[in-house]
């Protein structure tokens, strides 16, 4: 059996026990391009099964060992960066150079930082008469998203491996090619079998599934608020360990002193990136009444000009999302002025980089999280105001201050109730970590931090 037919589970390629299989859609052509197995209960309960018999093994596996199998894994994504660039693109409709810059490179740089962190991380410390014992939580149960279907497989499955974890992964079923991509890359590494094992399938069924396990010690899951919330009350349920990430409203705040037109066009670019499919999106700009108008103005240029560098939303199903609420956003009086609902695309599930104006904090699309290339531009009247309605969503995940001073920013940023905030357009650190306040979720990922989730604590006193 070739390996992208079949589910990776204890270093064999496998069906599912149910024989059926899910279509693989790319979304910019609605073509079906492939067929992955449609995952069960009895899937996630043999993968778990050998989970666990492999954990004690690698729990062992001394650190340094666990470093090389992970900068092996590393290599082997290196080599095979453009496979993974175009497979990206085929199942998610990502332009290729996008995929090539971000897609296939991001999680090649996180890969190499849990690499490091296997190496050198401090898994003992002497406390006064006691010593500190970090060990690995045990079996991780990880269900990523579609959006970034390698970054965030890579941002689960690497620092569970570098604590001494042994992990099943459940992807997205829109984006499960690249999901089996990896699965070859960990075998081609020489991670012993059992240690990191794949099955493809629905959420309702196989990632349900996957949460409830009692074989599983850990849920990592990102994705939407709302099943992030019955993930939690299950886990909870069986006093559980979860790590979720999930939605966000991000504010992109500019102050007056700022480089307005700079602050803006990154803004839009932010928000059009991967077709608005980014939970950490700057989707909320805020501008000082005095400059609101011309704010707009630049908006809506770089939108169209932004328009033939975007790829189509995943699905027919979040292509109807998108829309509705942009008929949300013209109902409830936001003014529309770039985009809208006509497709710039006969076929595929293409939405135009939209743009609304006179939007006011309580409108739906300045509250919920629309996941598509929609920005919103609301007005303030001082920094206290700018405060007030950045903070005033349910999200907490991310943002950005613009200022002309640093010191102005981060004094601003400081006021901001979110996980992370870029200060005059700074660059994203794999190894800084990355997570939510309030309904944005709970832990983090990415650098030390995201590796302390698959650990737990145990003292010795002597």
């Amino acid at each position: 059996m070739k390996a992208h037919d079949g589910m990776y589970i204890d270093g064999t390629w496998c069906p599912a026990a149910s024989g059926e299989t899910i279509d693989v859609v790319n979304p910019a052509d609605e073509q079906v391009i492939d067929r992955v197995p449609a995952g069960t209960a009895a899937d996630i309960d043999t993968a778990v099964r050998a989970a666990r018999a492999a954990l004690p093994g690698w729990a062992a596996t001394p650190p340094a060992e666990r470093a090389a199998r992970l900068r092996e894994l590393r290599d082997v994504l290196i080599a095979r960066k453009d496979e993974i660039a175009e497979t990206v693109t085929a199942e998610l409709g990502s332009p290729l150079a996008f995929s090539q810059a971000v897609h296939a490179s991001v999680p090649i740089a996180v890969a190499g930082s849990y690499a490091e962190l296997a190496a050198t991380h401090a898994f003992e410390e002497k406390v006064g008469n006691s010593t500190v014992h970090q060990e690995p939580i045990g079996v991780v149960g990880a269900i990523t998203p579609w959006n970034y279907p390698l970054h965030q497989i890579v941002a689960k499955v690497a620092p569970a491996l570098a604590a001494g974890c042994t992990v099943v992964l459940k992807p997205a079923e829109d984006t499960p090619l690249t999901a089996q991509l990896f699965a070859e890359a960990v075998d081609e590494a020489g991670i012993p079998a059992g240690v990191f094992n794949l099955v493809t399938g629905l959420g309702p069924v196989a990632g349900q599934a996957l949460a409830e396990h009692p074989g599983v010690d850990l849920v990592s899951f990102t994705g939407s608020t709302a099943v992030g919330r019955q993930i939690g009350a299950t886990a909870g349920a069986a006093i559980k360990k979860v790590a979720l990430e999930l939605g966000g409203k991000s504010a992109n705040v500019i102050l007056p002193s700022a480089d307005l037109a700079k602050a803006v066009n990154v803004g839009v670019a932010n928000v059009m990136s991967n077709s608005g499919q980014t939970c950490s999106a700057w989707t909320r700009m805020l501008v000082h009444r005095d400059q609101y108008d011309e704010a707009v103005q630049l908006a809506a240029t770089a939108a169209v000009k932004y328009g033939d560098r975007i790829g189509p939303v995943v699905s027919a199903k979040q292509r109807a999302r998108v829309r509705s609420y942009i008929e949300k956003g013209v109902a409830e009086g936001a003014r529309l002025v770039a985009g809208g609902l006509e497709s710039p695309s006969p076929q595929g599930y293409f939405v135009a980089p939209t743009v609304f104006a006179d939007v006011t904090p309580d409108m739906t699309i300045a509250q919920e999280e629309i996941f598509g290339p929609v920005l919103s531009i609301l007005r303030y009247d001082d920094e206290d105001d700018a405060a007030r309605i950045a903070n005033g969503t349910v999200y907490g995940l991310a943002g950005a201050v613009w200022a002309g001073e640093e010191a102005e920013a981060v004094a601003f940023a400081r006021r901001l109730e979110t996980g992370q905030v870029d200060i005059n357009g700074g660059r994203f650190n794999p190894r800084a970590p990355f997570g939510g306040y309030k309904q944005s979720g709970v832990g983090r990922e990415l650098g030390a931090h995201g590796l302390s989730e698959y650990l737990q604590t145990k003292s010795l006193q002597f």
